[in-house]
């Protein structure tokens, strides 16, 4: 019995070092700002038309709970977006990209300040041409982050 309790430990240890596949650890980029929070969803609404995409989804989280009677509870919105030429692109490049769509921000409000936060495309896969993608559409994707963010 301690033979196979020390082979367990043994295997729960190797798995914990194991190396994670190119390109599957998702970044993100996230900014704080002091802005009033319509301010900064008005903002983003901007930013991601005049980087040419389209909102495709807009949860207002924290409005719908507050909606249904749990007052006082903080702001909690996803706005998704799209470009369809740009996923053409990618997809083309690589159909498994698709786990990347539609591009999302997050903002919520959390102790006093307004959190912005998107997830970026890897860009340390074993494609250059998608890592090239990936590296312009991360500075589109910040791009829009730190324009709702700026005061």
């Amino acid at each position: 019995m301690l033979a196979r309790c020390i082979i367990f430990a043994s295997l729960l240890a190797m798995a914990s070092c194991a190396t994670q596949p190119t390109g599957e650890f998702v970044p993100y980029y996230e900014v704080e700002t002091h802005k009033p929070y319509d301010d900064v969803l008005a903002e983003l609404e901007v930013a991601i038309a005049e980087n040419n995409f389209r909102i495709t989804g807009h949860s207002r989280v924290g409005k719908v709970i507050r909606d249904r009677g749990t007052k006082n509870f903080p702001e909690y919105d996803t706005i998704q977006f799209c470009n369809l030429t740009e996923a053409k692109t990618i997809l083309l490049m690589s159909p498994q990209a698709i786990k990347y769509m539609p591009c999302n921000v997050v903002a919520y409000q959390f102790q006093g300040k307004t959190i912005i936060r998107t997830h970026l495309l890897p860009t340390d896969t074993d494609k250059n041409d998608l890592n090239q993608f990936s590296v312009k559409m991360n500075k589109a994707l910040k791009s829009i982050v730190d324009f709702a963010a700026e005061e």
